[in-house]
């Protein structure tokens, strides 16, 4: 892709759809509401009230206890190198031995946590490709909350898969030392 073509798209002068790039340019030039799939930018649908109620509410409980443990940062719709994809989790969570790099573009790395809620237009199976693939790529764990259950499947491998409900607490294990949070807080 030229920098006149780059430029086009970073500043919406240009339909992203109507050029191809790498995923290293991707990541260079982090295209707001695309993420890179398979060699192509693939739209993001605009996030509900429903939807961004709930991450606010895991973020409030999240980045508390990160910062006040100096643990790493909160990050919500960066982009992440996660194997041949540039995907944009909702929230992450990077520790701050991994935290590197110009701020100014995405991350070259997958995060320690990738959290998904869950749109009305998300289908399972994608849902759990995009988890398979934050795994795969080092990512040491994944949250999907599912604003109509209530739920929040908890992603630590492709054969260690638990499912929490609103009886359940949500912990950071490993990956974020002493974090819980009753999972239906979450969806207040």
């Amino acid at each position: 892709m030229t920098r006149q073509e780059l430029h086009e798209v970073a500043h919406g002068t240009r339909a992203p759809e109507q050029v191809s790039m790498t995923l290293a340019e991707f990541l260079e030039n982090d295209i707001e509401g695309y993420e890179y799939v398979k060699g192509e930018l693939v739209p993001m649908p605009p996030a509900t009230r429903a939807h961004s109620k709930i991450s606010v509410n895991l973020i409030r409980h999240l980045d508390l206890h990160v910062r006040e443990n100096q643990l790493g940062e909160i990050h919500v719709e960066a982009t992440f190198q996660v194997g041949e994809r540039g995907l944009k989790p909702d929230v992450a969570f990077v520790s701050t031995a991994r935290l590197d790099g110009d701020e100014n573009k995405g991350f070259p790395i997958p995060p320690d946590l990738a959290i998904e809620v869950l749109s009305p237009t998300d289908a399972q199976s994608r849902v759990v490709d995009r988890a398979f693939a934050y795994l795969s790529a080092g990512t040491r764990l994944v949250w999907v909350l599912e604003p109509r259950s209530k739920t929040v499947t908890v992603y630590r491998s492709e054969m260690d898969i638990a499912l929490l409900t609103t009886e359940d607490t949500l912990t950071g294990k490993d990956v974020v030392p002493g974090f819980a949070c009753p999972v239906t807080q979450l969806f207040e």
